[in-house]
């Protein structure tokens, strides 16, 4: 049998659960930092690192056993109380939680070079400081000696279970040998422990050897082993198969006590009262085998709880602490929501499946509206509803929290604050907003660049802080919310802010701009986005280059997004980038110029109203005692087809800030499948994409950011001479 396909199975999901334990000592160590590490959390701290080391070893990643061995050493210390976090022990800690994270990796692509190594053996050494012996094996030879030191469990309910040792009972799955598992190893990794004392074959389930397949498992063991490891560590060694067997573990002079708390610490499962009982060490499968006899013969119906009670093999308190953990698991199951894992290729292929479906509905829905039959118009309504309502619910699958993004800088805060001999907190808010999978892997690196940037250039040393009323520690905020079917991700400061003076200086030194350029606040600050523009007096590791607003800008306007920049001088600075829930499926709004169709994201568009008369000489106009800049679309497109007598205004709003658009014809919503330009059209000014409209015919998708941003450019100009759009034009207070 090819056991290669079960072999790989098995280290993708090794893979995937060390990333996920990984993340989890991180976060951790760096709420340590903060001083709100709890006991729970140290125990959490140490089962990562046993957990990593345990699985490691079943796949024979030597450097990750090695190296991880003595992480887990020291944090044993930490969760004994021997030693306490400090701020060193918490670095180190991080650096040799980067490397365990390397050398799986590396483990998995091919094996660990010697580089690898000696960073390992490097930080082994500075581990020494908290943990002796880090170079020492611990491993202890096997011995043997009688069987009979493991002994039974007394028939009170209230005695002792074996002797000295732990006794721990192993059944394997029968095709654990296909899938590529060695139940040997298991048994020979509990070493690493303590000393395995005996070792007992069961060979109950050994069939005939004309029957036996030489590819299944048949044997079970018993093992007596000496150790002073808790049980949560041997757990550990068989975290990998725990689903592909039965394995108990017996505590050593174990009370009545100890039974019903790991009955009450079990994980919830389907357990009959009996499985539960034995499990946990109080019963022998002799003793309920015999109970359930009597459960047979009585003549009336009895629960098996109360004849083992009346057998004396089970004390009742453990009877009823099983009973309970029985109930819980019914409540649980009762109100349990039950979740499948997708590939993300499968759900980008039913998307736009979904995609066209939509186009297809409101071809029908036309083509129905068209025939003026009641019930085919009807018919094709609920049709185009149902369409809808599956559209909704095929883009929410792929919605994720954007929380997974935000949660990668607490650490570089934390690191880069240090680089810089800075004291920066990063304060993360809105971290539940949800948006498209596929935005939130494109987010990643220009917030980075976002927050890397308002440490080195916006926050100044504790010293600049002091000097000007500042406390000494800055912060960092990132945010994120929805807006009028957008999100909205700021990066804050509270450091210097820009300084427009200084900035123009820098751009008219590079030759960016003219030296007699009138450039509003909001222009000077847009040169920043520039490539090859930097302010920094001096090139760092981190900054200086010029490189990184430009591709901030870049990255953002390929999601069809803006980045917008407010700042204040000597009271910090806001990078607001707003961005579409997602890149697949939209509600518009359908209006017409000429001959031509243009959608609205649906979300973005306030109100219509008709265009009022005599105003064709200036671009703004009076809504509701407000001024309210406008743009014809007729003029941006250059459509040259008959005008409508009456236009309307399509009055939208993005940002903060109310922009009208002005059409000829409105022909209502629409749902909206984005199709991509392509190359040849992908620079087309305030178009974001294309779409087919039931008809067939092609329909531009109106970029409002864009539009709304070259008409605030246009107007600032107006704004600064105190021109009536000055106010309308002011964005929303952040």
């Amino acid at each position: 049998m090819d056991t290669s396909g079960n072999f790989s199975q098995a280290l993708a999901t090794f893979a995937e659960e060390a990333r996920e334990l990984i993340a989890q000592m991180e976060e951790i160590l760096l709420r340590a930092e903060e001083g709100g590490c709890r006991d729970d959390d140290l125990h959490a701290l140490f089962r990562c690192a046993h957990t990593l080391k345990g699985s490691g070893g079943l796949f024979g990643l030597d450097e990750v056993v090695r190296f991880t061995h003595v992480v887990e050493n020291v944090l044993d210390r930490l969760r004994k109380g021997e030693i306490g976090f400090t701020s060193d022990l918490i670095t180190v800690l991080l650096e040799s939680q980067d490397q365990i994270d390397a050398i799986v990796h590396a483990s998995l692509d091919g094996g660990v070079g010697a580089e690898a190594v000696q960073r390992s053996d490097a930080l082994i050494d500075r581990l020494g400081a908290w943990v002796p012996h880090a170079h020492e094996d611990d491993d202890e030879a096997a011995a043997q000696v009688p069987a009979e030191q493991t002994e039974a469990v007394s028939a009170s309910g209230g005695g002792e279970i074996g002797s000295e040792h732990w006794h721990i009972s192993l059944r394997f799955s029968s095709d654990i040998l296909a899938d590529g598992m060695d139940p040997l190893s298991f048994i020979h990794y509990l070493s690493n422990y303590g000393e395995i004392v005996h070792v007992e074959t069961v060979a109950d389930h050994l069939p005939d050897l004309d029957a036996a397949d030489p590819e299944a498992c048949y044997l079970g063991f018993e093992v007596a082993l000496r150790s002073d490891a808790d049980k949560h560590e041997i757990e550990g060694v068989f975290d990998f198969i725990a689903e592909r067997a039965t394995i108990r573990i017996f505590p050593p002079h174990g009370k009545m006590e100890e039974f019903i708390r790991h009955i009450e610490s079990a994980p919830l499962g389907g357990q009959r009262l009996g499985e539960i009982l034995i499990a946990c060490g109080t019963l022998t499968a002799k003793e309920l085998e015999t109970a359930l006899n009597a459960q047979q013969a009585a003549e009336e119906s009895r629960r098996i709880g109360h004849i083992l009670v009346e057998n004396q093999s089970v004390h009742p308190a453990v009877v009823e602490a099983a009973a309970t953990r029985q109930r819980l698991h019914e409540e649980k199951r009762a109100g349990e929501a039950k979740s499948i894992k997708v590939p993300s290729d499968r759900l980008d292929a039913l998307i736009n499946r979904v995609g066209e479906l939509v186009i297809a509905g409101s071809g029908t829905y036309a083509q129905a509206s068209r025939a003026g039959l009641p019930e085919l118009h009807e018919s094709a309504s609920l049709l185009l509803s149902l369409v809808e309502d599956i559209r909704d619910m095929t883009l929410s699958l792929r919605m994720v929290p954007i929380g997974e993004v935000f949660s990668r800088f607490p650490r570089v805060v934390r690191d880069v604050s240090r680089e810089l001999g800075k004291d920066i907190e990063l304060v993360i808010t809105g971290a539940d907003a949800e948006l498209d999978k596929s935005m939130v892997e494109k987010l990643g690196d220009p917030l980075m660049h976002l927050i890397r940037n308002s440490m080195d250039h916006g926050i100044g040393s504790a010293e600049e802080r002091v000097a000007v009323g500042k406390p000494a520690h800055g912060t960092v905020g990132l945010n994120a919310y929805h807006e009028s079917g957008t999100i909205v991700v700021e990066v804050t400061d509270d450091g210097k802010g820009l300084d427009p003076a200084k900035i123009l200086a820098r751009a008219i030194d590079k030759g960016l701009v003219d030296a007699g350029a009138g450039l509003s606040e909001q222009e000077i600050f847009r040169l920043i986005l520039e490539p090859g523009f930097s302010t920094a007096e001096r090139i760092t590791n981190l900054s200086g280059r010029g490189v990184g607003m430009d591709v901030v800008r870049a990255n953002v306007e390929a999601m069809r997004g803006t980045l917008d920049i407010q700042s204040t001088l000597g009271r910090g600075t806001t990078m607001r980038l707003c961005l579409p829930l997602t890149l697949a499926i939209i509600d518009g709004f359908h209006v017409g110029v000429g001959a031509a169709h243009f959608i609205v994201p649906l979300d973005m568009v306030v109100e219509c109203v008709e265009l009022p008369e005599g105003i064709d000489s200036v671009d703004y106009m009076e809504l509701r005692d407000e001024a309210m800049p406008f743009v014809r679309l007729r003029e941006v497109f250059g459509e040259t087809g008959a005008p409508q007598v009456r236009p309307r205004v399509v009055v939208t709003r993005f940002g903060g800030r109310r922009v009208g658009l002005v059409v000829d014809r409105i022909h209502g919503k629409c749902q909206t499948v984005i199709k991509p330009l392509g190359p040849l059209f992908g620079n087309v000014p305030c178009v974001s994409g294309s779409t087919i409209l039931g008809s067939g015919e092609v329909a531009l998708i109106i970029d409002v950011a864009r539009l709304v941003h070259d008409v605030a450019g246009r107007e600032q100009q107006h704004s600064r001479k105190g021109g009536p759009v000055a106010a309308a034009l002011a964005p929303a207070a952040a």
